[in-house]
């Protein structure tokens, strides 16, 4: 069983530095040294921790002591006080206190030298029991000094050291914190899926059950809230644990797939059928123990175990079920059990608000036709690689609100279909991420004029565009800039020039002074240029002195993907790269240049509330849950083709 959370990696061990003040209460307290207050907020004096930030090394320093508390020792206002102390030679560390009224022990005259009889008295430099101006009137000062010596007299008291299982059970300080506290705090024990998908994980949380009572209820709701299946022998332990401990099923919330590997622990096909680990049939009798859940996360590697009873149970018999994925799935037994559902009497809505199905190529066209309308609050629908028609995105309910659209490679849509459904409906007016992209080798959808038309409709709250596989000619440019302005991602059409593109991040020359002073500078934080091929994009040009996307003015832009052959060609000059402040990465058959981030400058980690938990940029897929990234939707969203 496994849960997606964020990692996090315990604190290291904290170094104390030997000031002189440390080494004097060393040396005054070393049978009695009170105990460190505040573990959590503060490990020591002087010491460095990493902060929470994203800035690459960042560190803050504490230079203020547990032990010493200046400002609660400032008792009497004395400045002359303060002023013959600094004139005066100061007395060793071990006869001072900070801010304290200093005392001198006085020996009886007839033992000189004995340390046994005798008494205490106020320092000669003692300069209480006197009148001293506040606010222009005198003010007796003396009951606040006669205080101060009082608590310098007094003898230390031995601080209280509480005892191991001093605390009555479920009355511990961290027991008492109220439940959506201590429920965050656990959640930071929760880690992702190890790469092998096999090793054990989550054992602090498993320990943390063996606790208290308090803690253990706090910490299934972590356990059990999203659960992710790498392999078909932890779907087999989730169903027997939560058909034994039915309450169990009520907690959980996400159902994710995305990490499954059905070759994992079973080499043969056969193997894995004989197992039986996962069919329809205990998947149906998994979601039937989950009347709770809201996202259900498939893929590929599990669409033949995808029956019509299973659908069933999704679509109609889960009524807070929110995200649904079937990235992927497209295999015959999936695409009988998606038709068998057409005979149905379907409700007239559906609880969806976050769709995909990403690559569901097989899906038949009445079905997405029946889907769509029954979405009344959908905000993500990723119909890339669909047979989705014009009447189909046209039927969406004018209630929804858009907020990201995937129609790539859908070779059903018009051009004519897309801009009136962008320009016309409800829907559509506050789109942030918007992918309209096709291979132009197999189809176009947008032509020179579709893309003049375009680019004057789309909204202001638009972050990610891609254009790709559009035709596009130099006139655009005047079109992109404004868009420029808000956009973070642009994937660029054909025919296109390197010194068009070039024109995105500087005015022109031929602007006027006005025109130049007032110039916006653009947003833009990735640029697709994959479309571009050898005799577009020219090398020559792209590292000469008069195009600016490798230099320090194209910030903030990090990110330029190129086409495959042509980052090849990249890859084998990386002296040339890395000499303007640029590196390659790769992932798949996707290649990127990336700018190097410079050191003493902030550096943005990528994470925006619109990518979902993504971190990179240029996701080709649309995330319907806040997660990592990873498993094969990080390969649909970074590593493939359209």
């Amino acid at each position: 069983m496994a849960v997606i959370q964020d990692h996090v990696q315990p604190p290291g061990p904290v170094s104390r530095e030997c000031s002189p003040e440390y080494l004097t209460m060393v040396d005054h307290h070393h049978h009695h040294r009170p105990a460190t207050p505040d573990r959590t907020s503060r490990s020591s004096f002087s010491s460095i921790r990493e902060d929470d930030s994203s800035l690459t090394q960042d560190f803050s320093r504490s230079k203020v002591s547990s032990y010493l508390r200046l400002e609660d020792a400032i008792a009497v206002d004395d400045r002359d006080h303060i002023d013959h102390a600094a004139r005066s030679p100061s007395p060793p560390a071990s006869q001072t206190r900070p801010n304290m009224i200093q005392t001198q022990f006085r020996a009886p005259a007839t033992h000189p030298h004995s340390r046994l009889l005798g008494y205490w008295s106020p320092a000669e430099t003692f300069q209480g029991w006197k009148q001293i101006q506040v606010k222009g009137k005198l003010a007796s000062k003396s009951f606040g000094d006669l205080q101060v010596l009082n608590n310098v007299w007094m003898t230390p008291t031995k601080p209280k050291v509480a005892k191991r299982g001093a605390n009555r059970p479920g009355e511990a300080p961290i027991e008492r914190l109220p439940p959506e506290i201590l429920t965050s705090i656990i959640n930071l024990l929760a880690i992702d899926v190890p790469p092998n998908g096999i090793t054990r994980r989550n054992v602090d949380l498993m320990s943390l059950l063996l606790t208290s009572r308090t803690l253990h209820v706090a910490t299934l709701s972590t356990l059990y809230r999203n659960i992710t299946i790498p392999h078909s022998k932890i779907f087999h332990k989730f169903l027997m644990h939560i058909t034994e401990y039915p309450a169990l099923g009520t907690i959980v919330r996400r159902m994710d797939f995305c990490h499954f590997n059905p070759s994992q622990l079973f080499s043969t096909a056969a193997e894995r059928s004989k197992a039986k680990n996962l069919t329809s049939e205990t998947l149906l009798r998994c979601l039937e123990l989950m009347p709770d859940l809201q996202e259900f996360l498939a893929q590929e590697y599990i669409d033949d175990d995808i029956d019509a009873a299973v659908l069933r149970k999704l679509l109609f018999g889960l009524p807070n079920l929110q995200a649904l994925d079937f990235c992927g799935c497209s295999s015959n037994k999936f695409k009988e059990a998606f038709s068998s559902l057409l005979a149905l009497d379907w409700p007239e809505k559906l609880s969806i608000t976050r769709l995909s199905l990403h690559k569901c190529m097989t899906m038949p066209t009445a079905i997405v036709e029946m889907i769509l309308p029954r979405l009344p609050r959908v905000t993500h629908l990723d119909l890339a690689g669909t047979r989705v028609t014009d009447a189909a995105l046209m039927s969406i309910p004018a209630t929804a609100r858009l907020t990201h659209l995937n129609l790539a490679r859908c070779k059903n849509l018009s051009a004519r279909g897309v801009i009136d459904f962008l320009s016309q409906h409800p829907a559509a007016q506050e789109l942030v991420y918007l992918s309209l992209a096709t291979d132009a080798r197999t189809n176009q959808l947008l032509d020179v004029d579709d893309v003049t038309e375009l680019l004057q409709i789309l909204p202001r709250t638009l972050r990610s565009l891609s254009l790709k596989g559009s035709r596009m000619e130099p006139s655009h440019i005047d079109l992109l800039r404004p868009l420029t302005k808000h956009l973070e991602e642009l994937a660029i059409g054909r025919s296109l020039r390197l010194q068009d593109v070039n024109r995105l991040f500087i005015p022109d020359d031929t602007d006027d002074i006005q025109m130049q002073v007032d110039w916006v500078p653009h947003t833009l934080k990735y640029i697709d240029l994959s479309d571009m091929w050898s005799s577009e994009l020219d090398l020559v040009y792209l590292f000469g002195s008069e195009c600016m996307i490798l230099k320090r003015l194209s910030a903030p832009l990090e990110v330029v993907e190129l086409a495959e052959d042509l980052f090849k060609r990249v890859s084998k000059s990386m002296p040339v790269l890395q000499r303007v402040g640029w590196r390659t990465s790769e992932c798949g058959i996707r290649g990127w240049m990336v700018r190097q981030h410079i050191e003493g400058t902030p550096k943005d980690d990528g994470r925006r509330k619109w990518k979902m938990g993504a971190e990179s940029w240029g996701m080709r897929k649309i995330p319907v849950a806040k997660a990592d990234v990873g498993g094969m939707y990080g390969s649909f969203m970074f590593g493939r083709k359209l």
